[in-house]
C-alpha cells in the first residue's frame, strides 16, 4: 500500500495538485474536504463531536485502505482541532502493515494564500475564502506545519506549477 500525504496551507493547490497525481498515477483521492464537509452537515467545525468524528473517519479509511491494500493520496491542512500526533499515527500505521509513505508539504507564502484565498473554485468544497479569517488563522496554521513530521518532499507552488508538481510527486511513486 502507498500513501501519498499532501498537506499544506490554506490555498496552497493540494487538492489541485493530488487531482493531478491521482490522475498521473491511477490512486484513489481522499480529499479532506470529503469528511470535512460530511461531518460538518451534522456538527460544527471544531465542536468535540466534529472533532472526534472527523478523525475517527479518517483513520477507519486508512485502516481499510491498508487492510485492502488499497494505495490513495490524501489532502490534509494541519490546525488547531486536529490532534498533534495524528499525521504521525497515520504514517506509523501505513508503514507498520509494510505499506510505504511520501510525505508531500506544498508551500504558500502568506501573501500568496491571500492572493488565492477567494478563487471561486475553493468555494465547491467550502473551503476558506475569507481573507480576514485567514488572516487570524495563519500563524495557527503555521504553527501546526512546523509540528508535522519532516516532509520527503517540499513544493513551493509559488514557483512551481500545479502540473510540475504533481509531476514531481507521480515520479517519486513507484
Amino acid at each position: 500500500m502507498k500513501l501519498v500525504f499532501v498537506y499544506g496551507p490554506p490555498a496552497a493547490g493540494k487538492y489541485t495538485v493530488s487531482r493531478r497525481v491521482a490522475e498521473i498515477t491511477g490512486l484513489a483521492l481522499f480529499h479532506n474536504h470529503l469528511v470535512v464537509d460530511t461531518v460538518a452537515s451534522v456538527f460544527p467545525f471544531g465542536s468535540p463531536s466534529f472533532v472526534r468524528l472527523r478523525e475517527q473517519f479518517w483513520m477507519d479509511v486508512f485502516k481499510a485502505a491498508v487492510a485492502e491494500d488499497r494505495s490513495l493520496v490524501f489532502t490534509f491542512q494541519p490546525e488547531g482541532s486536529v490532534s498533534p500526533d495524528f499525521a504521525q499515527r497515520v504514517i506509523d500505521l501505513v508503514r507498520s502493515a509494510g505499506g510505504e509513505v511520501l510525505l508531500v508539504h506544498l508551500k504558500l507564502s502568506a501573501d500568496g494564500q491571500m492572493a488565492r484565498i477567494a478563487n471561486a473554485d475553493r468555494a465547491a468544497f467550502g473551503k476558506l475564502r475569507d481573507a480576514d479569517l485567514l488572516a487570524k488563522l495563519q500563524a495557527e496554521f503555521a504553527a501546526c506545519e512546523r509540528a508535522m513530521p519532516e516532509a520527503d518532499l517540499v513544493i513551493d507552488t509559488e514557483l512551481v506549477s500545479a502540473e510540475a508538481a504533481a509531476a514531481m510527486i507521480a515520479s517519486r511513486v513507484s
